[in-house]
Order: structure tokens, then sequence, then C-alpha cells
């Protein structure tokens, strides 16, 4: 009994540690961003000999910094407002189909989240290019929905799948109309997976840089796009201070889906 107990602990306490180490592997690199983000000095050095807060002087008074993250927080909305009905009505029609005309649909949903992010930008390029909207914010919008289907497929499919769908068919039985059904059953109780696919469409289109690359210009250039163009150019200590907002943003988000996910909402599917 002792062995079995001290053998438990021993594998436990190596997993903490493990997993500690993991954190400390991923965190390492935002732990340096932040410090340098404070430099006062016009080159990127760590650690800093003084400390200023130049470069989010800098960041937030510059106009076309401060487009760009407008853009981006535009584009993320909408991502996740078209990314999400359209993939549980996707994921809806698969449950009901079934069989293999349903597996087919599910795979080239998923398809875009499986295509090198340099093809699909290159295709979309030369299909925006013939409907004239490589520049425009309607054009970065659709590259954007396009990665944020398959991440909402996959959160919303699972959900859909485990639902209990004789509800439904009681309500519709008892005269109530599939708008009102959908309103009124499925919804409310699929809340939680549809929060956390609108998140994920959401951190998606924020961190979208390939295809912004390729297909944004002038206003509806995003902040990612902005900060890969600068580096590109020369070395701005302002892209530490843009990461270290990024990535505060971010965190917020996150944390405060983690306090809606606690709340009263539940997803009973």
């Amino acid at each position: 009994m002792l062995d079995a107990y001290y053998g438990s602990r021993l594998i436990k306490s190596v997993l903490w540690i493990f997993s500690a180490l993991v954190l400390v592997f991923l965190m390492l690199p935002t732990l340096i961003v932040v410090p340098l983000s404070f430099s006062a000095s016009d080159l990127l050095e760590f650690p800093p000999r003084a400390w200023s807060f130049r470069w989010y002087e800098t960041f937030f008074s510059s106009p076309g910094w401060m487009a760009a993250l407008r853009a981006s927080l535009l584009l993320g909305v909408l991502t996740a407002a078209i990314a999400v009905p359209s993939s549980f009505l996707a994921c809806f029609a698969i449950n009901r189909f079934g069989g293999r005309s349903a597996r087919v649909i599910y795979g080239f949903l998923l398809s875009p989240s499986v295509t090198p992010g340099i093809l699909l930008a290159i295709g979309l390029f030369f299909i925006l290019a013939k409907l004239g909207l490589v520049g425009t914010l309607t054009g970065v919008l659709v590259g954007h929905v396009v990665l944020a289907i398959p991440v909402a497929v996959i959160v919303l499919y699972p959900a859909i799948i485990r639902f209990d769908w004789a509800q439904a068919q009681a309500a519709r039985s008892l005269g109530a109309g599939w708008f009102r059904t959908m309103g009124g059953i499925i919804l409310p109780q699929l809340g939680l997976s549809l929060t956390t696919a609108a998140l994920m469409a959401f951190l998606t289109s924020l961190d979208e840089a390939v295809i912004s690359i390729f297909v944004a210009n002038g206003p509806s250039s995003t902040l990612p796009k902005l900060m890969f163009m600068s580096l590109r150019d020369q070395i701005d200590p302002t892209i530490a201070a843009i990461s270290t907002f990024w990535t505060l943003l971010i965190s917020v988000v996150l944390l405060f889906f983690n306090l809606c996910e606690r709340g009263p909402v539940k997803d009973n599917s």
C-alpha cells in the first residue's frame, strides 16, 4: 500500500515538474518581449539599461498603427459573426444528413485547416483579384472567414452530435416552429459551444498574417501584417510594445470567456 501511494505521489510530482517546464518554455519568449517593450533604447536590448514608455506612446499616437488595430478588431468581430452561424448550420446539416455525403462535407469544411497557409493565400489572392476585392476589407474578411470556419466546425460538431434531438422533436410535436425550436431549445443548450466557437474564430482572425499579407492593403491592412512588414524593413522596438499589448488583449478576452463560462450559461449538450 505504501509503495503504491509513494509511487503515485512520485508520478504526480514528475508530471507537475514536466508541465511547469513546458509552461516556462512556452512563456519564455513572452517574458523576454515584455521587458523589451519598456526599454528606452532605440534598439532591442535585453535586459534594458533604461526604462521608458516611449514605444507605447509611439504605438498609440501613430495613425497607421491605430488604423491597423481598428481593422484587426473589426475583422475579428465580423469573422466570428459570419463563421459561427455558417459553421453551426453546416454542422446541423451534416448531423441530419449522415452517411457518406456528411463525411465528404465535413472533410471539405476542414480542408482549409490542413492546406498550407501560403497556398491558401495565393489561391485566395487570384480569386479575389478577379472579383476586384484585393486590398479591400471585404476581401480580407473572406480570407479570415475561410480560416475560421474549420475552427468553429471542430468546436461545434461534437456538441451538436451529443445534443438530444428528441427535445427538438418533442417541441415540434407540440406545435413549435423551427425558429422557435431553434431559439428556445437548441441554441440555449449549445450556448457554451457557440461562445467557444466565436472566441476561437475571433482569435483566429486576430492572429492571421499570411492571408493579410497577400490580400490586405492600405486601410484594410491588419496589425499582424504591419508588424511583419515593420520587422522586415527594420528592427523597431515598437513591435515589442505592440506584442505586449496584443498578448494582454488576448489574455483579457480569454479571462472574460472563463468568467462567462462559470456563469449561469451552461451547455447541456
